[in-house]
């Protein structure tokens, strides 16, 4: 969860800086116009992030810090296509919670917070009734997470 956090952190700046260039290249003046196609590239922008790391090294700069590498479930460095499956489903994380609140109408900043919180708890939670203890969107998607060091330059 500590990695999960770290991530978050650094993929506020990612999608600060996209935003930035999303609202000067479309002319948006404030946050309800044009808001569908910030997601859409924030979306894009957080996908192409990931992928690209999973699909070159099998770690962000976070997953370096902690020594934790993405692989299949062979142990072979991920495909792009495979990466990109892992980025789509990981959305499992968030999506449950923010549609609950969508649909029973909870809009307040703290309420939907915490039905969020809830959500991602919960999901973490789940690794608890995996045989390997895996996240439900690396079994969906034939991945799993290691400990990996690298090896040291001489």
């Amino acid at each position: 969860m500590t990695c999960f956090m770290y991530e978050g952190v650094l993929l506020f700046g990612v999608v600060w800086a996209a935003g930035l260039v999303y609202s000067l290249a479309t002319g948006q003046r404030h946050a309800m116009t044009g808001h569908a196609g910030m997601q859409l590239v924030q979306f894009t922008v957080i996908g192409a992030y990931l992928v690209w790391f999973w699909s070159r090294t099998g770690q962000t700069l976070p997953m370096q810090t902690w020594n934790i590498r993405v692989v299949t479930a062979q142990g072979a460095p991920l495909t792009p296509l495979r990466a990109a499956c892992r980025y789509v489903v990981a959305w499992l994380w968030f999506l449950p919670a923010l549609a609950t609140a969508y649909f029973a109408d909870i809009h307040g900043g703290l309420a939907v917070s915490v039905i969020l919180l809830a959500g991602v708890l919960t999901y973490a939670l789940l690794t608890l009734l995996h045989p390997r203890r895996q996240f439900l969107h690396d079994a969906i998607c034939g991945t799993q997470l290691v400990e990996w060091k690298a090896p040291r330059r001489r």
